[in-house]
């Protein structure tokens, strides 16, 4: 999409998004979702759109078939992440493709490698501080540009300070996830309502914690807030009123034809009014934000669902102590089967009424940016 396309189109410029070598015309990145709720598909149309699409790495390999993923997981997961890069890529019309993958999967390290090696433009590292992401790049495999996901300033000041002392390189661009995101969090569950949790809050740490390290770098590191952004006039405030560089979305992009998810799994969005939208207790030792189901009822009940791990998806899951497996429970949902599972949803997936095209959302989104450009411009 050129400029001029986007001026005729939103009767305003919003400005592009630039991380290291890719430039993204509309300055949203679509979020990573797993489990499968964000493949090429998505990926990809987001990329067309002008965005940043995001391809989850979490338990991709289970969209190979289960026969094949539960004889050997890992290669299953590596062989279908470079499948999924490419067919994004190929998709995307030279658009941006990037991907998830959570530090806290048990096959971070060879993920990473595997997104070096099939050319993702850049990958997005969170639930756990990526120390070693720098480290994981193939000699030679320069084109992937590295940006840590974070919640506050103090982790990202920690992963800048390591990856320059030790790789001599510092984060392309930092993503500051706030409590109102989908899916786990990176709060305790006494700080999910904080007023210093905020994302507002948590951005301007991030903010002022990088500019030591722009001084160093000789450049800007862009600062991208995600969780709870909803509307194109949020869009502008973190843009125009905090200077971040973009945002971070993902509730908005499961209501759209192109995700990867099951009709189902969208519909819930649809459904679901505030009260319905809760925080659990995860398996894995964090809180997590989804829509109130039988599945969760269930749990709450205190109904358990004893299993034998064969996912061997995440660290911090001890499986002996755990009601039920997130693995299957996510993938079951994935796939519309939401007796047997859970949507992970933000804060405001109650506010979606309908599925649309992932065009139309951008368009929407970037209306509502011009709009409120033009009522500031009205207003000084």
């Amino acid at each position: 999409m050129t400029s001029e396309q986007k001026i005729k189109k939103w009767s305003c410029e919003p400005p592009s998004l630039k991380i290291g070598q890719f430039e993204a015309p509309v300055p949203i990145i679509q979020g990573g979702m797993g489990v499968g709720i964000s493949l090429a598909g998505l990926a990809s149309a987001v990329a067309r759109a002008g965005g940043i699409g995001v391809i989850s790495a979490a338990l991709i390999g289970i969209f190979e078939g289960e026969a094949v993923f539960f004889k050997d997981p890992r290669a299953a997961n590596i062989r279908a992440l470079k499948k999924q890069i490419a067919l994004a890529k190929s998709k995307a019309k030279g658009g941006v493709i990037g991907v998830n993958i959570m530090v806290a999967l048990t096959d971070f390290e060879p993920l990473c490698v595997a997104a070096f090696e099939a050319e993702a433009d850049i990958i997005f590292a969170g639930a756990g501080l990526p120390m070693t992401l720098p480290g994981l790049r193939p000699k030679g495999m320069d084109h992937t540009r590295l940006a840590p996901i974070v919640s506050s300033g103090r982790a990202a000041a920690l992963i800048a300070k390591r990856w320059l002392s030790k790789y001599n390189y510092l984060p392309d661009a930092v993503v500051v996830e706030g409590p109102k995101a989908g899916g786990h969090l990176g709060f305790s569950y006494d700080k999910i309502d904080a007023k210093e949790s905020q994302l507002e809050n948590i951005t301007r740490e991030v903010i002022e914690a990088m500019k030591p390290f722009e001084d160093k770098a000789g450049r800007k590191i862009p600062v991208i807030p995600a969780g709870g952004i909803y509307t194109g006039r949020d869009i502008y405030f973190y843009i125009n009123k905090l200077g971040c560089a973009g945002v971070q979305m993902a509730t908005r992009f499961v209501a759209t034809y192109e995700c990867d998810a099951a009709l189902p799994f969208k519909e819930a969005y649809i459904k679901a009014t505030q009260e319905d939208i809760t925080i659990i207790k995860s398996p894995v030792g964090l809180p997590g934000r989804a829509i109130k189901g039988k599945f969760i009822e269930a749990v709450e009940q205190g109904k358990k669902s004893p299993y034998k791990c064969i996912y061997h998806c995440l660290k911090t899951c001890d499986y002996r102590k755990a009601p039920y497996c997130i693995a299957a429970a996510l993938i079951n949902a994935q796939r519309g089967r939401l007796d047997a599972g859970f949507v992970f949803a933000g804060s405001n997936a109650y506010r979606i009424d309908k599925i649309v095209s992932v065009q139309e959302l951008i368009d929407e989104l970037m209306t509502e940016y011009c709009e409120a450009l033009r009522e500031d411009q009205e207003r000084s």
